[in-house]
């Protein structure tokens, strides 16, 4: 007869790691760098989250607008998580051979809120797997050119890193895929030009609103144009909104805002719950045509695992229940309106420029070391954010919808400390950025 787990004997020595002990660890088995910034950002060691708040050993508690996006629903929302530990003890992971209920509700429950015309999904662990997924769908119908956009982020994966927009993270790994362009995002006319000798062959993978790139927000209406210069050409067109999807924008969709309907569109982050990662290829029936007909074309150990479905589905049906997309609308416009003002207020010669859509906000600075200069000051007064991978000049707030009152006083409390202790630290605006450079 097996013994019972110690469950407080685990807690009781996870909760007696020293920083110096969690870091040696990382140092020794995960990543030098890593364990250098930990430090660089006071060594805290995450201990517990719930809500829109996450705890550290040492007892503080920070305000979460970082995640990358992952906590529209903040952490550990008890919807979910009552979810996750039904099918923890009933049955976590799948034979692979038997059909299983939890993925089939869940993929019903995506395609509900899906845009009207995307009828299949194939489940992932990740948004860069989401996105190979993608591209296979792509090239099982002949579509192998490849073209993406300047600064866009798509991961890091070897089919993914080949469209994310960055020489940086791709220079390493070199060659990539082959016959792949890019373009700049938010310009039709390149895209027109590199279309111009006809689309059948070609792939386009696009975001709605650059994420990575620092809230890079298109003009209006061109997604639309995309959507239709691809129909017109014959192109393939994958809409990226692994981070965007769910509500984040403040729509269901970035594609929403123009009733745009991708052959594929790409979700992840949200889908989560914020408890078990989880992301997904959302497909047209002509897009999913090869993986209809072969269920082992593409496939995956732990693909739709029923761990994971069960938070997907009751992440969506709690956006849904909760309204948690229009909140993000609402919610979104006040905290922009919020940090434009403070940062307006106490240190505009730093600040050069404070945008966003829903609850994805982009604060840049003139200079790329004020990054992480802000995001310490924020630290120090209980608020976590994020820096833009493809932005060095950009701090992100990706904040849950489920704030309250309460916690838009503390952001604006710390929001308003931090601006003016970098204020004090640089009483002079930067001398003007050189040319920017991926090295």
């Amino acid at each position: 007869m097996p013994q019972a787990l110690d469950t407080e004997g685990l807690s009781s020595r996870t909760d007696h790691d020293s920083p110096a002990d969690i870091t040696s660890l990382y140092r020794a088995h995960l990543s030098r760098g890593r364990a250098k910034i930990g430090e660089m950002f006071g060594g805290q060691i995450e201990a517990s989250s719930a809500g829109t708040v996450v705890r550290t050993s040492d007892g503080r508690e920070y305000l979460n607008c970082g995640g990358y996006g992952v906590f529209l629903a903040g952490a550990c929302h008890p919807r979910v998580v009552a979810a996750v530990e039904r099918q923890i003890h009933t049955h976590p992971l799948s034979t692979r051979l038997l059909l299983e209920p939890s993925a089939a509700h869940a993929a019903a429950a995506l395609i509900r809120v899906a845009p009207t015309g995307l009828e299949h999904v194939h489940f992932t662990g990740s948004g860069a797997e989401a996105v190979e997924t993608a591209l296979k769908m792509a090239r099982s119908l002949g579509h192998r050119r490849l073209i993406a956009m300047a600064n866009g982020f798509h991961g890091k994966t070897l089919g993914a890193l080949s469209v994310t927009g960055k020489p940086l993270y791709q220079d390493p790994f070199r060659p990539l895929l082959p016959d792949t362009s890019h373009v700049p995002f938010g310009d039709v006319a390149a895209l027109e030009a590199e279309l111009s000798d006809g689309g059948s062959d070609a792939c386009v993978i696009v975001e709605p609103v650059q994420g990575e790139a620092g809230v890079v927000i298109p003009p209006d209406g061109y997604l639309k144009q995309v959507e239709e210069l691809c129909r017109r050409t014959g192109a393939f067109l994958i809409v990226d909104e692994v981070m965007t999807g769910l509500g984040r924008l403040g729509t269901w969709w970035g594609a929403d805002r123009e009733r745009v309907v991708p052959d594929v569109l790409l979700v992840g982050k949200a889908l989560s719950g914020g408890v078990i990662p989880v992301a997904a290829a959302v497909a047209t029936p002509a897009a999913f045509a090869a993986f209809d007909r072969d269920p082992f074309l593409h496939t995956s150990t732990f693909s739709a695992a029923p761990v994971a479905m069960a938070a997907a589905r009751a992440a969506i049906e709690l956006i849904e229940e909760e309204n948690l997309v229009d909140t993000a609308n609402r919610l979104g416009s006040r905290l922009l309106s919020l940090l434009t003002g403070v940062l307006r207020a106490h240190c505009p010669h730093l600040v050069a420029d404070v945008r966003g859509r829903g609850l994805l906000i982009a604060v840049e600075f003139h200079d790329a070391g004020l990054v992480g200069e802000f995001i310490l000051d924020l630290l120090d007064h209980g608020v976590v954010v994020n820096h833009s991978l493809n932005a060095h000049a950009v701090v992100r707030f990706t904040p849950p919808a489920v704030f309250g009152e309460s916690d838009v006083e503390r952001l604006e409390t710390a929001v308003t400390a931090a601006a003016r202790a970098l204020a004090h630290r640089f009483p002079e605006a930067p001398p003007a950025p050189s040319a920017p450079s991926d090295k």
